[in-house]
């Protein structure tokens, strides 16, 4: 070996299976360092196949210029997937704020790697989990409480303007962001830690293992290398399966989701056979000022279209007799159709995610706001309005 030999990094390791050689390359997602290191190792040992840490979906939003263009808002509240787009933009806004001080976009080695190997016609595989599995995953094995403090923590990230340290930013370059930030919330949210981390370990390494070739290079994060290194050893694929599947609602919550309306419906109707229609009716119309009243005033503070604020009053007193679909979901389509963002918006998204006056002035953000805080309005007045109507059942 020569000096130059990129084997010679400590970011490199060597695992043989049989008569194969996996090469795996430990990188920092913001690192020009690990850049470079990825074009080097993938020239100088010309593999039979170079892996990536990227599913297809994070692949294609890397690699296309217009990717903000096929995103389609609509489908994603369809989908009822607009709790995974903010948490997906929340970590990505966290990676540029730390690549902005690195000066290296996030996830550019892993493009890099993608690059290198079509340059000398050498086949990519796409090892990673679908982040939306991953990130569905870790939602729902997060507790209630817990969901709340988690929330909390990423939000106040996104507000956090202190300049990190040289020696942080040193070790940062060691690491990877996202493990960084698990590492931060790891003693609080274990969940977390297993669904992201360890988890991903699993599908990483049996997804390499699947891999074809007598040299492979595989490029992961610095944070996934010890536990993927520990399962090349191990026969994990009987999992596979199972933590590629987003868990099944709990019957619990199915329960608890459909016993307030029953609740609530049954309690008027007694109320109208006990006391009369009259006081039947004066409950609907509490349970529809209770509901729609405060899910309104969270799209005004949203900066709503009026129509907006027009749907969350009469939808919230609807969408809370039923946990099919929420308050914030009706919202946010009315937003979408009535100010639709622009390109330029989806661009300057994580940018502006940094700033308050950024959730407010960029139309992405406001969807979000008009799906959050209208959603937020509605739960208060659910409770609001249901101690009340069993209280005057009760009286």
């Amino acid at each position: 070996m020569t000096e130059s030999d990129p084997r010679d990094s400590s970011d490199i390791h060597i695992v043989h299976q049989d008569d194969r050689e996996i090469i795996l390359v430990g990188t920092a997602h913001i690192s020009k360092e690990s850049v470079e290191l990825v074009r080097r190792i993938i020239e100088h040992e010309k593999p039979d196949c170079v892996c990536i840490e990227l599913d297809e979906k994070r692949y294609n939003s890397l690699a296309s210029k217009k990717r903000w263009q096929t995103l389609d808002l609509k489908e994603i509240i369809r989908r009822k997937q607009l709790s995974t787009l903010l948490m997906n933009l929340i970590l990505a806004s966290y990676q540029k704020r730390l690549g902005d001080q690195l000066g290296v976009k996030p996830g550019m080695e892993l493009l890099e790697a993608a690059n290198t190997a079509k340059k000398f016609d050498i086949p990519i595989g796409l090892v990673d989990r679908d982040v939306r599995i991953t990130m569905r995953r870790a939602w729902k094995k997060t507790s209630f409480y817990k969901k709340g403090y988690l929330l909390a923590n990423l939000l106040a990230s996104l507000f956090d303007n202190t300049e990190i340290s040289e020696e942080k930013l040193t070790e940062l370059k060691d690491t990877d962001a996202l493990t960084e930030l698990m590492n931060e919330l790891g003693e609080a949210l274990p969940e977390l830690k297993q669904v992201l981390i360890d988890e991903r370990d699993i599908f990483l390494a049996e997804k390499i293992k699947e891999i074809q070739g007598e040299k492979i290079v595989a490029v992961v994060g610095a944070g996934h290398v010890a536990g993927i290194k520990k399962i090349m050893d191990e026969d994990h694929s009987q999992q596979m399966t199972e933590i590629n599947t987003i868990p099944p609602v709990s019957p619990v919550w199915k329960f608890l989701g459909w016993s307030i309306p029953v609740v609530i419906i049954s309690s008027i109707a007694l109320i109208g056979w006990t006391k009369g229609s009259t006081v039947a009716g004066e409950n609907v119309t509490y349970w529809i000022l209770a509901n729609g009243i405060p899910s309104a005033l969270g799209a005004l503070i949203a900066f709503g279209h009026p129509l907006t604020i027009l749907a969350a009053f009469l939808g919230a007193p609807i969408t809370s007799l039923t946990p099919i679909v929420g308050a914030g979901y009706v919202c946010a389509f009315v937003q979408v159709m009535k100010r639709p963002p622009v390109v330029m918006e989806f661009e300057q998204v994580l940018g502006d995610m940094a700033t308050v006056k950024g959730w407010w002035k960029n139309k992405l953000l406001r969807v979000l706001l008009c799906f959050m805080l209208p959603g937020f309005g509605s739960l208060i007045g659910t409770w609001i309005g249901g101690f009340e109507i069993l209280k005057n059942l009760i009286n």
